[in-house]
């Protein structure tokens, strides 16, 4: 089989995307959806994989700025659009593409790759580890009070058109993103994304509304969601609130937007399908057991350049440590990496020294954005300690203030 691998004409693009719905089990996205995918596609970061003249795997990515700890936007490559044509697969074209695509990225001097994975065990060879979580939750509202914060009454709530409201939405998203971990900039076109709301996807539930919260005439949080009536054969409301986002400034605007859920007529249950594991209705509901609370992973980070990389986030501690990094995929990485840095900036250099810490790029991806700990990565066998002492050094440096979160999908 000869394989050729080359960037995406746009005429080509129809075929390259229904390769990757063949992959994804053959069926056709909407067409809200589809367009969006075309609108955003980056045709020079996107590669398609050929076999004469048919089209049998691809893989794309957006050129995203990714939150990290410490507040700063740092260039990473979103990774998506992956899929290999079912006839081809075990044949290595995954990491043919991944091969040629982590190149690209060095080459265009993005520190970071980032994606999300369709199964947690592909990405890992790949240098990936998973980063962060997002939180689910059926929260029972008949059995679960809330408790608020002073100035919630204060807060002005109002329904506005979802179009209408997404310039000042995203207002209170952008001034959230350098504050956690894990976030994304978003710029044209995506801002647009969150709007997307086909029919043939609400199972029922209405069209996205948007609820706005104001403080002084000025949009200090939203939330949009899906409401879904249901009724039992008594004639007994169960229906659902279907949380697609929900931010805010400050805790009175955040929980004014949360108790107008949870207090919806004729429902009975809210969902919510994506959130960060420190979100603070855990700390406001009476019975967090009523909550039925999940996590699952998220985002996986990937460093195509060590030294790039542990330069552009801040330590909550003082930190000095060597790593020894193996990176088998992009063996530029491999080798002693010396780290100094604190809450001000960080310096990560090659040095002869010797070691404190092993490890693989895949741990440091884990724990990059400071929500998963080198302690715990440690007790799984994954980080050798050569210092006594070093990775507990590290591993309170590398964390973060807040929960690491990936908003959204892309």
């Amino acid at each position: 089989m000869t394989i050729d691998v080359r960037v995406l004409d746009p005429g080509d693009w129809d075929a390259w995307f229904g390769n990757l719905e063949l992959a994804f089990g053959g069926l056709r996205e909407d067409v809200e959806n589809r367009a969006f995918d075309e609108r955003s596609t980056v045709f020079e970061r996107s590669l398609v994989a050929w076999d004469g003249a048919e089209i049998v795997a691809g893989a794309g990515s957006f050129p995203f700025r990714l939150a990290v700890p410490g507040g700063a936007l740092v260039p990473s490559a979103g990774v998506t659009m992956v899929g290999v044509k079912p006839t081809h697969r075990r044949r290595g074209l995954l990491s043919t593409l991944m091969r040629r695509q982590l190149d690209d990225v060095r080459a265009l001097g993005e520190p970071l790759a980032i994606l999300t994975a369709s199964e947690p065990a592909i990405y890992g060879r790949f240098g990936y580890g998973a980063a962060t979580q997002q939180l689910m939750a059926e929260i029972e509202t008949s059995r679960v009070r809330l408790s608020v914060p002073e100035g919630t009454d204060d807060v002005r709530l109002r329904l506005v058109p979802p179009g209408e409201a997404l310039q000042a939405c995203e207002a209170v998203y952008a001034r959230l993103v350098t504050g956690r971990p894990g976030m994304l900039a978003r710029v044209a076109p995506w801002e647009q994304r969150v709007l997307i709301d086909p029919a043939e996807d609400r199972n029922g539930s209405s069209p996205l509304q948007c609820l706005v919260a104001e403080r002084g005439g000025e949009v200090v949080g939203y939330a949009r969601f899906h409401v879904k009536p249901d009724w039992t054969w008594t004639s007994t409301h169960e229906g659902s609130v279907l949380l697609r986002d929900l931010d805010a400034l400050d805790p009175a605007a955040y929980a004014a937007l949360l108790r107008y859920l949870l207090d919806l007529d004729l429902t009975s249950t809210i969902r919510l399908r994506n959130r960060p594991v420190d979100d603070a209705w855990q700390q406001m509901v009476s019975d967090v057991r009523r909550c039925n609370v999940q996590v699952r992973d998220s985002l996986y980070v990937r460093l195509v350049d060590v030294g790039a990389a542990l330069e552009a986030r801040t330590y909550q501690t003082p930190v000095d440590v060597v790593f020894d990094v193996e990176d088998a995929f992009c063996p530029w990485n491999t080798g002693r990496w010396r780290l100094t840095g604190d809450a001000k900036g960080a310096s990560c250099e090659r040095t002869e020294d010797a070691a404190d810490v092993a490890l693989s790029v895949r741990e440091l991806g884990a724990a990059y954005l400071g929500g998963v700990s080198l302690l715990s990565l440690a007790a799984a066998g994954r980080v050798r300690e050569l210092r006594d002492g070093a990775v507990a050094e590290a591993s309170v440096a590398f964390g973060a203030a807040v929960a690491p979160w990936l908003p959204h999908g892309f």
